[in-house]
């Protein structure tokens, strides 16, 4: 088995700006009645455990949400299909939709698969533990060269079928995870536009250096045909970095001329730049803007969509 990619819902560290904390949200009780509209699930909670795994293999979000709780189904529906499709993924520890092969193991527990052309990932089923309406299975994911991984799905029993109601300890509730999905959209984008910056201002220097001065647009930076780069098109960045688009960022480029009694080979090399980073929808594709400056020194804040400048707070980034 291919070691999986490196993503994970069940085992990878929270850190601020990954998909973890958005899945893994602790917030109040499910709702564990019986409700309607709904399409039946296997009555087994492993049977229903392996369909949920199938269908985020697959990434068949309708399939999906037949497993989980009646309120989380309805809210998991109202996702943008971005978010639908990412929330699967970290269910099968895979990027890619693939297909899911089922099999019993040598202990005669269930073994869900998820086949991509790329990678795969396995998933081995435990002993199911049964408390009234609660089931809690536990299932291992072998990695090559590690120690296996271990987690448990919770299930609990609603309108007769098993759906989906927890991930180790912690409860899925996603109308409170659709919050911190927003906030955590917003923080990557956020550092999309800041790592953004940083390549631009490793090819302008890299473009000063080749052509013995700044560009006058960051369109020359961009694509260029084969054979063909020239100062006009430099083929140092991908073409929306040299439109100046990035994650829901608008970027823009000056050059701050030197000062002084200098030749015009000394005033290019000593010439500055800024390139600052301000979100297209404010709130929605970002909340800060950003400033960086040719000494490398970024600064920024919430300038309600206004464009950052030199006095902004500093900002430490790598």
């Amino acid at each position: 088995m291919s070691r999986p990619a490196p993503t994970s819902l069940a085992h990878r560290k929270p850190t601020r700006n990954s998909i973890l904390t958005m899945v893994l949200a602790a917030a109040g009780l499910l709702s564990a009645t019986a409700g309607q509209g709904q399409q039946a699930v296997p009555a087994r909670p492993e049977a229903a455990l392996s369909e949920a795994l199938s269908a985020a293999c697959r990434q068949d979000a309708e399939a999906f949400a037949n497993i989980l709780t009646l309120d989380n189904a309805a809210a998991y529906r109202a996702l943008p299909a971005l978010q639908r499709k990412a929330l699967m993924k970290r269910f099968v520890l895979l990027e890619d939709p693939g297909r899911s092969l089922f099999s019993m193991s040598a202990t005669d527990h269930r073994v869900v698969r998820c086949e991509t052309p790329s990678i795969s990932t396995e998933m081995r089923f435990g002993d199911t533990r049964l408390r009234a309406n609660l089931a809690f299975i536990p299932l291992e994911i072998p990695i090559p060269g590690e120690a296996s991984r271990s987690i448990t799905f919770g299930l609990v029993r609603e309108g007769g079928n098993w759906k989906l109601l927890s991930v180790g300890l912690i409860l899925l509730d996603i109308p409170s995870m659709e919050k911190q999905w927003e906030q955590a959209d917003l923080e990557a984008r956020e550092n999309d536009a800041i790592a953004a910056l940083r390549k631009l201002a490793t090819a302008l220097e890299t473009y000063r250096r080749a052509y013995g001065k700044l560009p006058d647009a960051l369109d020359t930076l961009g694509p260029a045909p084969q054979g063909g780069i020239s100062p006009e098109a430099a083929n140092l960045v991908d073409a929306d970095l040299s439109a100046g688009n990035k994650s829901g960022y608008a970027i823009r480029y000056r050059i701050v001329p030197a000062s002084g009694n200098l030749s015009e080979e000394e005033a290019n090399q000593a010439a500055k730049f800024e390139l600052a980073a301000t979100p297209v929808e404010y709130g929605k594709t970002g909340r800060r803007s950003f400033i960086l400056d040719s000494g490398g020194i970024l600064r920024g804040t919430d300038k309600r969509g206004s464009v950052a400048t030199s006095a902004d707070p500093r900002i430490d980034s790598p």
